[in-house]
């Protein structure tokens, strides 16, 4: 799944792109993937023909378009979307089809012509369209409503209006608003596992299984440590790793694996050849030379090294 970096860079490839320009048409060639738009195709094509698209702004995993009407007055609905599984936003021109990146590893593509689900057509004559093999994600509205504490809703955001249907989505750790020592006290408070709690989107956004088991190992800590087990310090400790491994990710356009996570051109990212626990199962840690394990807990594959991340008792390191 696409995490916080891999939706950052489909941001900021979109933005300059996208704002400022008026939809014209709306394509819709698979109805499951407006599956949450109250009202049908209908509404969405009545909410988004002839808006125009003044901001794209990103909360964790969710991204949002602001939009005006004809005169410029916002409309109180965001345009939003999530990604899914394999959701890709991807930016073409009318009468011209994407055609499927080179990934850096061999992996299940998203065929830009067959699993091409929705496009908006743009005055300027560009195409977004939203690709999406798994059909996990989807484009809906959602009426905007005031954010709890008066800051910027997100990345890109001009107030702090979000959409409601993200407004139980935590402030994410590439957000200045957000309050560290805070999210490590609600880490701290429960008995659940802390990877179970990074991923918990209502306490803090946007990290999936990948940047949890990076940040993890980071802090040497594994992945079923109860987080009321944590000291203040430890908890900061793994809030800032998350931080650090998705700031780095960022810069070289997030983790791909296979076709499926690209940016808005179709190109894919390459943090995958800097990690150091996900997905590295049997090859040496490349902090102490132990062997990389792989695990099932809850549903989910966690990677660890057993020699350098070890049980945390409840009484150490409070």
């Amino acid at each position: 799944m696409p995490e916080l970096p891999e939706v950052e860079v489909v941001r900021r490839g979109l933005e300059p792109r996208t704002v400022g320009r008026t939809i014209t048409g709306l394509e819709l060639l698979d109805p499951r993937i407006i599956r949450r738009q109250p009202g049908g195709v209908d509404r969405l094509r009545a909410a988004l023909t002839g808006s125009t698209l003044t901001a794209v702004v990103r909360r964790g995993k969710f991204l949002w378009w602001r939009l005006a009407d004809g005169a410029g007055a916002e409309t109180g609905e965001a345009l939003m979307g999530h990604l899914g599984m394999s959701g890709q936003l991807r930016i073409g021109t009318t009468g011209a089809v994407a055609t499927a990146p080179t990934a850096p590893s061999e992996g299940p593509a998203s065929d830009p012509l067959r699993h091409r689900r929705l496009s908006l057509h743009l005055d300027d004559g560009t195409r977004v369209d939203l690709i999406d093999q798994r059909l996990f994600g989807g484009l809906w509205t959602s009426e905007l409503v005031e954010g709890p504490d008066g800051t910027l809703a997100g990345v890109g955001s001009p107030d702090a209006l979000l959409p409601g249907d993200a407004a139980h989505v935590a402030r994410d750790l590439l957000d200045p608003a957000i309050d560290l020592p805070t999210v490590a006290r609600a880490l701290r408070s429960r008995r659940s596992a802390v990877k179970t709690l990074l991923l918990n989107q209502e306490i803090v956004s946007g990290i999936g299984n990948i940047y949890a088991d990076e940040a993890l190992w980071a802090a040497r800590t594994r992945y079923d440590t109860p987080g009321a087990a944590l000291s203040q310090r430890r908890a900061l400790t793994i809030l800032r790793a998350a931080r650090e491994v998705m700031e780095r990710a960022l810069e070289v356009g997030g983790t791909s694996f296979d076709a499926l996570y690209v940016n808005v051109d179709g190109r894919s990212g390459y943090f995958a050849r800097s990690l150091h626990a996900y997905g590295r199962e049997g090859e040496p840690c490349t902090r102490c030379g132990g062997t990389i394990r792989r695990v099932m807990h809850q549903n989910r594959s966690s990677h660890f090294c057993p020699r350098c991340q070890r049980p945390l008792p409840v009484t150490a390191d409070r």
